[in-house]
């Protein structure tokens, strides 16, 4: 069986789309995943062969310039040795400057390398690879500064989805309860805990309301003594919990803009009302809120232009005006019909078994 490694680390963004890929591709290659320590966190230590290659984060300091450069160095050494030991056929990375050293002992290996984008923006660590990969598996031809010529190493797959939400059963309905899920991501978002309090209020006086709130476990206090003073029905969670829980029992949800939970929220046909992290790498949480605006799958919120009135009456026209709901949902349906686990299950093994 082919020895295959999937690179990745850093956000739950990165990893989890790894954790996808290793269960499409455990019955037809040996797989072993590396991760750096922040990513280890997303990872089940006792289901996946783990090789932590912790590389430090790129300093725009030119003084640490020097360190990181020789740092990456001995990382790149230390990594050849791993694939060589590993007897390594098939590199396929996430992207994030995690996976340098490894991308850069594939090429010196002559290691096939595949890479994946899940993002509507080229990552800079995959940009710098894909003159030398195999294919990069994408959502889309229409990605954001991708070199026009290169365009033929895409591999369009539906977007890529942990295999619970397939089996996933869904009643998100308006009916007589509004059920409110808030989802900050695994870097969290402070925002979400603070600024949207005052709508959650002007729902809670307007309808019956429950809200299932993500959120870092150091706000967890805070949070439930807002709810707890305002008799606000709640569910708090962090990422680490069963997700897909959550978007079954709510109708509405408020969110960040990273491709898994969109991806997710849209699979399930879940309203939602996105609100990008403005902080984004090259702006890709926008670029991909936009995507699916442009299926008609959503409503997008800048950071910078929110507030009380114009969230919460964006929220109320979605409960009021029945018909554009309605409209959101078909659209998210239309957009899914070709997404099964089956479908990109051979998708990806057919491509990687063709290059």
């Amino acid at each position: 069986m082919i020895n295959l490694l999937i690179s990745t680390g850093g956000s739950g963004g990165h990893v989890i789309p790894a954790t996808i890929l290793y269960e499409h591709l455990k019955k037809d290659f040996n797989i072993s995943i590396s991760s750096d320590e922040r990513g280890v966190r997303f990872l089940d230590k006792n289901k996946f062969k783990i090789k932590i290659i912790n590389v430090p984060k790129i300093s725009k300091n030119i003084f640490f310039l020097p360190f990181q450069i020789f740092s990456i160095f001995i990382l790149i050494i230390q990594s050849i040795f791993f694939l060589k030991k590993k007897k390594i056929e098939i590199i396929i990375s996430t992207g994030g400057y995690m996976s340098l050293p490894l991308c850069i002992a594939s090429r010196i290996l002559n290691i096939k390398l595949f890479l994946f984008e899940p993002n509507m923006v080229l990552g800079r660590s995959n940009k710098l690879f894909i003159r030398s990969c195999k294919k990069i598996f994408c959502y889309s031809k229409n990605v954001k500064n991708f070199p026009e010529k290169l365009k033929k190493i895409i591999s369009v797959i539906p977007p890529l989805l942990r295999k619970e939400f397939y089996s996933t059963k869904v009643n998100n309905n308006l009916k007589e309860e509004i059920k409110l899920l808030i989802i900050g991501g695994s870097q969290g978002a402070k925002i979400f805990d603070t600024i949207i309090q005052e709508s959650i209020l002007e729902l809670s006086k307007k309808y019956k309301l429950k809200v299932f709130h993500q959120t870092s476990s150091k706000n967890f206090d805070s949070l439930k003594n807002f709810y707890l003073k305002n008799s606000i029905r709640n569910e708090l969670f962090d990422f680490s919990d069963n997700v897909s829980k959550f978007m079954s029992m709510s109708n509405i949800c408020i969110t960040r803009a990273g491709a898994s939970t969109l991806a997710e929220l849209v699979f399930l046909n879940l309203i939602h009302i996105v609100i990008p992290l403005p902080s984004s790498k090259d702006n890709h949480q926008v670029e991909n809120a936009l995507f699916y605006q442009g299926k008609g799958c959503n409503w997008i919120i800048n950071q910078n232009e929110i507030n009380n009135k114009n969230l919460t009456d964006t929220l109320v026209n979605i409960i009021e005006n029945k018909s554009e709901y309605l409209n959101k949902k078909q659209n998210m349906k239309n957009f899914n019909y070709q997404n099964s686990w089956n479908i990109i299950n051979q998708k990806i093994i057919n491509t990687i078994n063709e290059n």
